[in-house]
């Protein structure tokens, strides 16, 4: 549905030239809701913007639906971007419109008769929850409500993609997961292609088949929802995750120093992932029955879900004798677990001080 290659955005200026994207090479396939992440300025609103050409790239090539967007006329260009819908932060509403002529906008723009147009926008406030509203102006409604004024505008033209930029950054949790909850309705009764650009790693998580971890410019990581979440490889991502799996130790540990060799009164911290079934499997009670001279210490443990795929995180403690706790190492080797060896651990005032 969407191919973005070697995709290069340079902005010039007098104080120089701001190299906003290097190389960028995407695919989105029709239907996903693909997360874009970055901090402030790494560049994923520039990218969102090469979609529909609203940033025309320095080079490279945008493919949407088949067709190049860098190789269309300004004609075909707006005839193309009638399949992009497009939504906002700060929702873009025209405030001397009510909300039935906001969402009406784009088809009287193309002269579309007032009766199709009727039509049209009725049922969109009734897929937004906003049939009762039609009569009233942005300034009588709450800020989920203007989103919502938005998304039904932006899918007046029965686009194929919805490109959504920022849009939850200005609203309260419960009205961003009311947001998000709608998103996911519309991509599943409208077989939309949803590309969602945020800084946060919550709405990713909420709602995103796929993520791209954007940094500098450059696509520092990129692939499943569940695998991003549960394997990160770049730095940045890792940062992005830590707001919602933290991983820091568990205080008792926090602070001492990580050490590869067993230290008088340490303890060997391991960080353990377990997916899907596997997360409710007695793996380390097998453990402890199987591997005899081993003691585990339970310090962290968190059960979440992604995707409807259940997500377990713990951190835990082996003692005992070294080979007690290799043979501890080798048996969770064989099991559907990922295992992170965090190094031994004293903890803080140990009886061993």
């Amino acid at each position: 549905m969407i191919k973005l290659s070697h995709i290069e955005k340079i902005y010039n200026s007098p104080e120089g030239s701001v190299h906003a994207l290097k190389g960028i090479d995407l695919e989105i396939k029709k239907g996903e809701i693909y997360g874009i992440i970055g901090l402030s300025g790494a560049g994923k609103s520039t990218l969102v913007r090469c979609i529909n050409m609203l940033e025309r790239p320095t080079s490279g090539e945008v493919f949407v639906d088949g067709k190049d967007m860098t190789k269309l006329s300004e004609s075909e260009l707006r005839d193309a971007r009638k399949n992009i819908g497009m939504i906002f932060q700060h929702f873009n509403l025209l405030s001397s419109a009510t909300v039935y002529e906001n969402v009406a906008f784009p088809l009287t723009l193309s002269k579309t008769p007032a009766e199709e147009i009727e039509k049209k926008v009725r049922p969109l406030l009734a897929l937004v929850g906003l049939q009762d509203k039609a009569n009233q102006y942005p300034a009588q409604l709450s800020g989920g409500q203007k989103q919502r004024v938005g998304i039904a505008r932006a899918l007046a033209s029965d686009p194929k993609i919805l490109l959504c930029d920022e849009a939850t950054s200005a609203l309260d949790p419960q009205t961003t997961k009311s947001i998000l909850d709608l998103i996911k309705v519309i991509n599943e009764n409208l077989s939309l292609t949803v590309v969602v650009i945020t800084h946060e790693m919550q709405v990713i998580k909420e709602i995103c088949d796929k993520v791209a971890v954007i940094s500098d410019g450059v696509i520092a990581e990129k692939g499943s929802v569940l695998k991003v979440f549960t394997n990160p490889q770049h730095k940045i991502t890792k940062e992005f995750i830590s707001v919602l799996l933290s991983n820091e130790l568990p205080a008792a540990f926090r602070g001492n120093e990580i050490s590869a060799e067993k230290t008088h009164g340490s303890l060997l911290l391991l960080r353990l992932i377990f997916l899907g079934d596997k997360a409710d499997d007695p793996v380390l009670a097998e453990m402890i029955r199987t591997c005899s001279g081993v003691e585990c210490t339970m310090l962290f443990g968190n059960l979440d879900e992604i995707h409807g795929v259940p997500f377990g995180r713990f951190i835990i403690g082996l003692s005992g004798e070294e080979n007690s706790v290799q043979n501890a190492l080798k048996f969770l080797s064989t099991k559907d677990v990922r295992v992170e060896v965090i190094g031994y651990v004293r903890r803080n005032n140990s009886a061993f001080d």
